[in-house]
Order: structure tokens, then C-alpha cells, then sequence
């Protein structure tokens, strides 16, 4: 595909029995169609900057005509890909997303359409209630450690673990058990931690679910008084049956008098 440097994205549909259009749209849709534009053509690598990309509104439904695409490559290979049914699993994440909502949308509703269309009248893709994009979500099992603040712990019939990650996303509820976090979870709450964890991640958006806790793992390097006391309980249960302790070493290190 030739890198054109515009680009025309279009919704059709009907509101009281009148074709949607700039002078007869509601707030909430304008709003809506407007995000998904600028989501679809910043991507999840801010291929384009929004900011920056001229748009003018046109007649025929509603049409936002954006300009100044040209240095935008992912998008464009993005369009060509679009061409095929399942090609939802070869183009950006947050680009597949605002198609999925789309073809979701339209299937609900047959007088809803969209289609992106070139400069030269072209079209690219269009989706309406006959569209079938689809993707296959490629699920993993993981295991990984998770640096964050916790900011919920507990529960009466489930035991999870809430925390937030240092980029500010909400994970979702990590699953442990009741015994696991009344021995180790306390005083944790509103504090920095690093959770082991097993999970599914999604191979495309890296999106986790099904979180399980392995363990509070150790991640200060400076002096902790609640980590150092549990690592001196572990040791006073290791080296209880041990009666001279420098004796005991001297014979380990076969510095024997």
C-alpha cells in the first residue's frame, strides 16, 4: 500500500428515524467515535500523535477526514492487514480493540457502519453487521514477580491481594489462602511489595488473569525489621537442636582441634 496522507473514517447509523450526521448526532456518539478515531490511529505505540493530526467533519453520516498520516507506518501496514478476516491477531492491540468494539456494535445494530476510506476513495475496511474479524487470544501460563503497593488484603470467603503497579494499573484480585496471609500478610497493607505469582498472560496485550500468590518475595535491599525478624525465626527453628552452634561449624568447615 502507498502511504497516503489521508485518511477518511466514517459512521453511519440512524437516530429517530433520521440518518445520523453532523447537525443530528448525539453527544455521546460524537464523543465515542471521536476516541475510537484517535485510538485507532495512535495505537498502542503512539504511531501518530493526535495532537498533531488535522481533522475536518464532513458530510455523508458522519466522516472525520483526518490529514498528515504520511510518516505513520504502523498504521498503514496496520489497514493492509485489515484487509483479511482474521487479521486481528497481526495489527496493534489498541487498533484491534477499536474493531472489535466496532463489529460488537454494529452486530447489535444493522443501521450501524463504519468504513475508513483513502484519499483516493479507496475503501480499506468496513465493518457492519455482516463483518466477521476475529481474533485468536493466545493465553500462557506464567510465572512472575509483580513489584507494586498493596492496597487491599484479605477477605471473608476469598483471600486476595490488591495492588497497584508502579505505572498506576489496578491488577486484578491475586488469589492466596487465609493461612498464607494471616502468617505473612500482616502490616504489608499500603506498603511497597514483590509478589511471586503464577498467571495466564495473553501473548498479545499482556494482559494477566487468574493470579495466584506464591510468596511475599524480598525486595529492599536496605535493612527491613519485618523481614529480618521473620529470616531470625526461620533460623532459631533451623538451629534449634544445634547446642554448641561454633562447635557445629568448626565441624563443618573440618577445623577440627
Amino acid at each position: 500500500m502507498n502511504s497516503i496522507d489521508q485518511l477518511r473514517f466514517a459512521i453511519s447509523d440512524r437516530i429517530n428515524d433520521g440518518e445520523i450526521s453532523p447537525s443530528h448526532i448525539t453527544l455521546m456518539l460524537l464523543g465515542e467515535f471521536q476516541k475510537d478515531v484517535s485510538d485507532f490511529l495512535k495505537g498502542s505505540n503512539r504511531d501518530v500523535d493526535p495532537s498533531k493530526v488535522l481533522v475536518s467533519i464532513e458530510e455523508g453520516s458522519l466522516a472525520f477526514v483526518a490529514t498528515g498520516l504520511l510518516a505513520a507506518s504502523t498504521l498503514w501496514a496496520d489497514l493492509e492487514h485489515l484487509k483479511l478476516a482474521d487479521s486481528l491477531n497481526s495489527i496493534d492491540s489498541k487498533r484491534a480493540i477499536v474493531v472489535e468494539r466496532w463489529q460488537s456494535l454494529a452486530q447489535k445494530n444493522p443501521h450501524r457502519r463504519y468504513s475508513v476510506v483513502n484519499q483516493l476513495s479507496q475503501i480499506l475496511f468496513k465493518v457492519d453487521s455482516t463483518s466477521n474479524f476475529c481474533k485468536e487470544d493466545s493465553w500462557v501460563q506464567v510465572e512472575k514477580y509483580l513489584h507494586g503497593i498493596v492496597f487491599d488484603i484479605g477477605g471473608n470467603t476469598k483471600a486476595n491481594v490488591h495492588i497497584k503497579l508502579e505505572n498506576g494499573e489496578k491488577l486484578p484480585p491475586i488469589a492466596s489462602t487465609h493461612d498464607y496471609l494471616e502468617k505473612y500478610g500482616q502490616d504489608r497493607l499500603y506498603r511497597p511489595a514483590l509478589l511471586h505469582v503464577t498467571a495466564e498472560e495473553n501473548l498479545l496485550t499482556k494482559e494477566l488473569r487468574n493470579l495466584s500468590l506464591l510468596a511475599f518475595a524480598s525486595h529492599q535491599p536496605s535493612y527491613d525489621d519485618y523481614e529480618f525478624n521473620i529470616m531470625v525465626e526461620r533460623g532459631s527453628k533451623a538451629w534449634s537442636e544445634v547446642i554448641n552452634s561454633s562447635a557445629w561449624l568448626d565441624d563443618l568447615r573440618g577445623s577440627r582441634a
